[in-house]
């Protein structure tokens, strides 16, 4: 999935109805792009900056499935 036009030079992409965050690095499954579609169409979303997902969680977001699984996969990789 390419990045929304508006958020070419961001990363992480909120949703303000629901308090989630999204990484656009990582948005390769179909279900996050159908949902980051959704959130452009609504217009309720929020860029952060610093573009970290440390501000995002500061500013009370909560990471997507996606981000977790693939910081569970990094950390599974670094273990080997």
């Amino acid at each position: 999935m390419s990045r929304p036009t508006r958020f070419e030079h961001f990363r992480y992409l909120g949703d303000k109805r629901t308090q989630v965050v999204y990484d656009l690095d990582l948005s390769d499954d179909p279900d996050v792009a159908a949902e980051v579609e959704d959130l452009m169409e609504s217009e309720q979303f929020a860029a952060f900056g610093p573009d970290t997902l440390a501000e995002a969680r500061n500013r009370g977001y909560r990471p997507h499935r996606s981000i977790i699984g693939a910081e569970r996969a990094a950390a599974t990789s670094a273990g080997d």
